[in-house]
């Protein structure tokens, strides 16, 4: 494998996908014990002064959200969880999709997030070491999705490939509709890049092809889609999201693209299916 998230941690696709998973997370514990499966789990943990700085996407992301003074309740929901993580100030750490979760866990609530990569596991494993109910495990987060769902009832599933794969798309709209055929209950988030709407397109065609009921689009983007090489913006995309999903979503798409896009950015948020 050839993708890092290391390169990209911190950015503003991540700000987006954890500010709506945080909420996510919140909101749906408010039913009871809630299990958190996550299929590409990543380090856990991230050390902005190492590979990010090549990239500067954490610049132009968290670093900016930490400085900004104007935040809506969402987004300043992980700021906060970022300052806990640099209590000296600054943004040395950034805090993947697996502490966020594992930092919100109560007494009969479960994270479980597979990741491939021998030495990401180790990092996973480090990361979640001081919190019990969170899990990380090596595998194929794909395949082993029905399994890590079989006696979960009502899961939060969150699917967030690095997109390298060429099948990626197709697996990930497959394997999202498969959790809701099997429990109409559950609740799924997939985060994908926005480069092309052609692409994009593809993915909901397929992802509307299983059935999976109500399906929420959140995008942002922070310039047009002229260069299809390039990540324009990401979208979030939820299968059954809880009451309150939309509005929260263009809270957090809508400031994203005002405070960190370039001109021509914009926000939309819409139902695919329902």
């Amino acid at each position: 494998m050839n993708y890092r998230h290391s390169f990209h941690a911190g950015n503003f696709a991540d700000l987006v996908k954890h500010a709506l998973l945080l909420w996510l997370v919140d909101r749906m514990r408010t039913r009871g014990p809630l299990t958190v499966i996550d299929t590409h789990a990543g380090a856990g943990l991230y050390d902005l002064t190492g590979d990010a700085v090549r990239s500067r996407e954490a610049e132009a992301g968290v670093a900016r959200l930490m400085a900004s003074e104007t935040l809506p309740p969402a987004i300043r929901a992980l700021a906060q969880d970022v300052a806990a993580l640099n209590p000296e100030g600054g943004v040395r750490f950034y805090p993947g999709s697996p502490l966020l979760v594992a930092r919100r866990l109560r007494e009969g609530d479960a994270y479980l997030g597979f990741e491939m990569n021998p030495p990401v596991v180790d990092l996973l494993d480090q990361a979640l070491a001081e919190y019990p109910a969170a899990k990380g495990r090596a595998g194929d987060g794909y395949v082993s999705l029905a399994g890590a769902t079989a006696n979960a009832r009502g899961p939060l599933v969150l699917i967030d490939p690095p997109f390298e794969q060429a099948d990626d798309y197709q697996r990930a709209a497959d394997a999202a509709t498969a959790v809701m055929r099997r429990d109409p209950s559950a609740t799924v988030a997939i985060w994908t890049p926005l480069k092309d709407m052609e692409t994009f397109d593809g993915f909901l065609r397929r992802l509307s092809g299983g059935k999976p009921g109500p399906v929420l689009v959140a995008e942002a983007r922070l310039r047009p889609l002229t260069n299809p090489m390039k990540m324009n913006g990401c979208t979030l995309v939820m299968l059954n999201p809880p009451e309150g999903a939309e509005a929260v979503a263009q809270e957090v798409c809508g400031w994203v693209a005002e405070t960190l896009g370039d001109t021509g950015a914009r926000a939309e948020v819409w139902w695919a299916t329902s």
